[in-house]
């Protein structure tokens, strides 16, 4: 890549986006910015915390506004939260600043990879995390596809072998 376009990796949670994009900025030698941690450290909370205070419309307000000043720095890679795509000024500056790649992933994996996690606000205090997943997906699935340049399934792949494989892809990426 002659020059450091900006990367944007979108999809649901648990689909990799973090752990790919780390390795990712790493090959590339760009920057990393992971966009749920940045609204963490500027309001000095954790997520769980701001959905508990401000509800997920509040916690919204919060990603577009991040969102709006990322997309504009220049050879970042940078991971969205889930749901970022909801907001249509989003999708509008994720669509315009940078390459697109949707990272898809099976409700299965998902399930898999958040069974754990107590950080994730949608899931907390969840019975049925698989349903919840699956409403998820019907709403949030056509909103990534729309404004996917490049659409991964990060399935079986190890986060450095998917991360080359966006390489190879990027180089070969036209708009």
């Amino acid at each position: 890549m002659a020059e450091k376009r900006n990367i944007f990796l979108i999809g649901p949670m648990g689909a990799g986006k973090s752990t790919i994009g780390r390795q990712l900025a790493q090959i590339l030698g760009m920057n990393f910015v992971d966009s749920d941690t940045e609204i963490e450290t500027r309001a000095g909370a954790d997520i769980s915390w701001i959905f508990d205070i401000e509800g997920e419309e509040g916690f919204r307000k919060r990603e577009e506004r991040v969102l709006n000043e990322l997309t504009q720095l220049q050879g970042t890679v940078i991971s969205t939260g889930g749901g970022a795509i909801l907001s249509k000024e989003n999708r509008k500056h994720l669509s315009a600043r940078g390459i697109v790649i949707y990272l898809e992933t099976t409700i299965d994996k998902q399930v898999e990879r958040t069974q754990r996690d107590k950080k994730r606000p949608l899931l907390q205090g969840e019975e049925d995390t698989r349903a919840i997943l699956e409403d998820l997906a019907k709403e949030r699935n056509p909103l990534y596809e729309e404004i996917a340049d490049i659409t991964l399934t990060t399935d079986e792949q190890s986060a450095k072998v998917m991360a080359n494989q966006i390489v190879d892809l990027i180089d070969n990426f036209q708009d």
